[in-house]
């Protein structure tokens, strides 16, 4: 029978929003575990974000440089992720024998059941590494999992006649987060990671990485609370 490959986002809000979220990953190794042992076939890809050492450390160079550089923001970030990457490697164990993927492209051993990937290069978030490995992998759906619970039509904290969405086209989509990678941009997926993903025709579950009997319905097919971009629930 053919391996059953799910990719997860796991934003870095989810690790460390502000110190390392032990709880969290304590439990999300746990349920993640107890999932990968119900069918042998299942396998995940984990690609982690960057959270607070991102946004600590990005926060600080703009503090000291007057005219701070995009790529190298960018550099910051993707250093941040990798550190979470080998943080969620050793939290796994013997479930993730190979090492964090830093280029989706790039040629790589998958032996274990677990796969942990992290920033790759600037212009874009790990959300569009998630897409090309989701590309690599023949998966069709991508789980985003972030402090973000659902998709909005707008920015909820800004404007508020901004309404929830249970379901948004590629195309509408595109026109609530714009076409313009930013560094440290908030959104639920980033501008250039959704470009891609349109291309491919992936469906995209965003939801709240906190609930993970959420995600235990995500991944079982069952109904849940978030957003699907790109498809129908």
């Amino acid at each position: 029978m053919p391996e059953q490959t799910t990719i997860i986002s796991l934003g870095g809000s989810m690790i460390a929003p502000d110190a390392v979220d032990i709880p969290f990953l304590k439990e999300f190794h746990r349920r993640l575990t107890l999932w990968l042992q119900e069918d042998a076939k299942r396998r995940v890809v984990l690609i982690t974000g960057g959270g607070a050492p991102a946004r600590v450390y990005q926060q600080a160079y703009r503090a000291v440089v007057s005219e701070p550089n995009a790529d190298r923001q960018d550099w910051i970030g993707i250093a941040a992720t990798r550190l979470n990457g080998a943080l969620v490697k050793a939290i796994f164990g013997n479930l993730c024998s190979d090492e964090v993927v830093t280029d989706p492209t790039a040629p790589f051993e998958w032996t274990g059941r677990v796969l942990v990937a992290a920033g790759w290069k600037p212009g874009f978030s790990t959300d569009f590494d998630a897409v090309m490995l989701a590309e690599r992998f023949s998966a069709q759906t991508v789980i985003n999992l972030s402090n973000i619970a659902q998709v909005y039509t707008d920015d909820p904290k800004k404007n508020p006649e901004a309404r929830p969405l249970t379901t948004v086209t590629w195309p509408e989509f595109q026109k609530i987060v714009g076409t313009e990678w930013k560094p440290g941009i908030n959104a639920p997926f980033d501008p250039v990671a959704t470009k891609k993903a349109a291309e491919l025709g992936l469906k995209v579950f965003v939801a709240a990485g906190s609930d993970l009997p959420n995600l235990d319905r995500i991944l079982r097919g069952q109904e849940f609370f978030g957003t699907v971009i790109g498809g129908t629930r």
